[in-house]
């Protein structure tokens, strides 16, 4: 995938290439069509979107006359100048020795085309240069009702598909979206699924929910990792790679079921026709079906095949990328078990992908996440905040990864045990820094702004309204969303995915992802809960909350009011209130 500084160095070789004469040859006296401005340098030095930059290219190789490109505003000299560059020496558009223009840099390359020109150019195309992507993107955030919900707009996905769905989900139980998929294969579609709930219920008499899923002609697979994805194909390019234009790809951090729909924090991306997107996440699917195992159930449901994808068959949208952990995994048919995923060391697929983006920022980062538990994500942002001190860096998780000074020590001095127990072993060294590691406290005392969702004394399952998005923002141009939990087992230990977006196309979408983060950032924080909760525990005479309304709190703010609750209930920390924490809610004095 290109990146802006790949753009940039590309241009600064094309332009260093044509040589100082030719950039001296083609000054003019006025200074008005001065060359070398790259993309980004606009006559008034404020930055152009690549997005106008590449439409400007476009409308160009189009074919527009001289006289067509005087009448879009640009100056009589560089229009005829473009004009001829492009039509080669015959003077004639649309015959063999025409001159295509590659890039941005090319077009600034022409005499006469300088600040002026390409800011007149840029103007002529910019209403139309940067549309939403053909076939449309959509976020859906959670939580919320459920007619609103994720789940809502994947049932309006299935009522709609023609002919395939291919399923990959961690956790399914939504009962509206089964009777969708009914009515899907009852009118002929073919449905797959990929289910990580296989892996129980194979050994279930009853077959669970995959068995339920078979019973209504839905083909069944596992694998033996954690299948993390949360992601959904409709009408892709499954027997036929033209459908990559006009298929839909559903993919992000919620599972489908009631509670990431309405409890917990979530995101869940639709993109409509982008063939990128559609072809990778394809041979995805089609990759873990391959060397997935069969849910022996129905073996009345007939094989459902798929074509091959290689990488010649994607063409690189600038706009987008995806990452998959699988790249992180050998396959292999055991003799004994059947199709095996098995990992390999030194590969960090998604990890590293993180951590370009985040030593690629200029001006801010934005990390909403469940989890922080991995290392090479961790030090990029140490290393960036330690470049650049200005980079505006805030990170947001789940109150489950608060670790107090003695848990940072603690887990140090465990850490520094096994690299001395290690020794030379390079591998033994890297299984002692692959472990679970919270690094909340460390990240917070770098100087980095931290915050957590923070709702209860102690973190369980059952009353949790978990933060669980799982997604990046660098500079407010850049996301990356997907199931990626940030730690090492998701590295090695499970199939994730992470998706990017960039540029213009993609602005409403990164927006909405900004404003979300924000609103989270500072939950509760008009409302005075934190002092009101403090003031009760310390001040109260009765039983006070110790599971409570989330708010987004500091490292220091969880610190002070958990003290205050170990202090001020002196059953917190008794067998029954940490075996059973759903049955106490509360705590007496």
């Amino acid at each position: 995938m290109r990146t802006h500084l790949g753009r940039t160095l590309g241009l600064l070789a094309i332009l260093t290439a044509l040589g100082g004469c030719a950039l001296e040859a083609d000054a003019s006296p006025d200074g008005i069509d001065d060359v070398g401005v790259l993309p980004g340098g606009k006559a008034d030095g404020s930055d152009y979107r690549d997005c106008e930059l590449d439409a400007v290219v476009a409308r160009l190789n189009a074919g527009a006359s001289a006289d067509e490109i005087r009448g879009w505003g640009v100056h009589s000299r560089a229009a005829t100048n473009l004009a001829a560059h492009r039509d080669g020496a015959d003077g004639v558009f649309g015959t063999e020795d025409d001159r295509l223009f590659a890039n941005i840099g090319e077009v600034d390359a022409v005499s006469w085309v300088g600040p002026v020109a390409i800011q007149q150019l840029v103007e002529a195309v910019r209403a139309d240069a940067c549309a939403a992507p053909a076939g449309g993107a959509e976020v859906i955030m959670s939580p919320q009702d459920w007619s609103e919900s994720h789940l809502a707009r994947i049932v309006e996905l299935v009522d709609a598909s023609e002919r395939s769905i291919d399923i990959a989900m961690y956790s399914y139980s939504d009962r509206t979206v089964t009777d969708a998929l009914q009515r899907a294969v009852a009118r002929g579609v073919q449905v797959r699924f990929i289910f990580q709930g296989a892996t129980d219920d194979r050994s279930s008499t009853s077959g669970g929910t995959s068995g339920q899923l078979e019973d209504l002609g839905i083909e069944v697979r596992w694998v033996n990792q954690i299948m993390h994805h949360k992601f959904a194909i409709f009408d892709g390019p499954r027997a036929d790679l033209a459908y990559a234009a006009t298929g839909t790809l559903a993919t992000g951090s919620g599972n489908w079921s009631n509670s990431a729909a309405t409890r917990y924090d979530e995101n869940t991306l639709v993109l409509s026709g982008n063939a990128e997107l559609n072809l990778r996440y394809q041979r995805e699917f089609n990759h873990l079906w391959d060397n997935g195992r069969p849910f022996v159930w129905n073996e009345d449901i007939a094989p459902i095949g798929h074509v091959a994808i290689t990488n010649a068959d994607i063409v690189d949208d600038p706009t987008v990328h995806a990452v998959f952990t699988s790249a992180n995994f050998r396959t292999y048919d055991s003799s004994r078990y059947g199709p095996t995923f098995s990992v390999e060391r030194g590969r960090n697929a998604v990890a590293d992908h993180w951590v370009s983006l985040i030593m690629g920022a200029r001006r801010s980062i934005r990390i909403a996440s469940g989890h922080l538990r991995s290392r090479p994500v961790v030090e990029a942002l140490l290393a960036a905040r330690t470049a650049n001190p200005d980079l505006d860096i805030r990170v947001y998780l789940d109150g489950q990864e608060y670790a107090s000074e003695y848990t940072h020590d603690m887990q140090t001095s465990e850490l520094e045990q096994c690299l001395l127990e290690a020794g030379d072993s390079v591998a033994a060294q890297q299984d002692c820094t692959d472990r679970g590691f919270l690094f909340s406290y460390l990240v917070d005392h770098s100087g980095i702004d931290l915050r957590f969702k923070y709702y209860a004394y102690r973190w369980d399952y059952t009353y949790a309204p978990q933060m669980h998005h799982k997604y990046l923002i660098v500079d407010d141009e850049i996301l990356l969303t997907g199931s990626y939990n940030l730690s090492d087992n998701a590295e090695h230990g499970t199939m994730e995915n992470d998706v990017e977006l960039r540029g213009e196309a993609f602005r409403s979408i990164i927006d909405a992802y900004v404003d979300n983060f924000d609103a989270l950032y500072v939950t509760a924080e008009e409302d005075g809960l934190y002092t009101g909760l403090l003031d009760e525990v310390v001040n109260g005479t009765g039983d006070f909350p110790i599971v409570f309304e989330a708010m987004a709190l500091s490292w220091d703010q969880v610190t002070e009011l958990k003290d205050a609750i170990r202090d001020h209930c002196p059953e917190i920390n008794s067998t029954p209130f940490r075996e059973n924490p759903g049955a106490h809610r509360y705590c007496s004095r």
